[in-house]
């Protein structure tokens, strides 16, 4: 079954600086040949179920392999059967209602 995921890992007891930590994610998550989209509050998954939750576990994983002692996460999983939707149709659907009203667009 395809899955969009969207993931948020916070690494606790490593400081402030987490950019490190998430790059290391994201590498994960691209070894595993899944498409990914960086947000400012996580990461955008689409792919798979198995290989896209086998990469969450993998990137947990990681954390830990990097010192980290605790991680807080959340997954959100948005799966559809009537047809097949990508990371860019979810954004670009919502772009094209705000385009139909240039009081509300950029």
């Amino acid at each position: 079954m395809k899955v969009i995921v969207d993931l948020c890992v916070v690494p606790i007891g490593v400081g402030v600086n987490l950019a490190p930590y998430t790059a290391a994610c994201e590498r994960v998550l691209l070894d595993a040949g899944l498409k990914i989209q960086l947000h400012p509050n996580g990461t955008a998954i689409e792919g798979e179920w198995e290989p896209a939750f086998q990469a969450i576990e993998a990137h947990q994983q990681a954390m830990h392999a990097m010192g980290c002692p605790r991680t807080y996460t959340t997954v959100k999983v948005n799966t559809r059967i009537d047809r097949d939707q990508t990371l860019e149709d979810k954004v670009a659907s919502v772009e094209a209602l705000l385009q139909q009203r240039p009081d509300r667009g950029h």
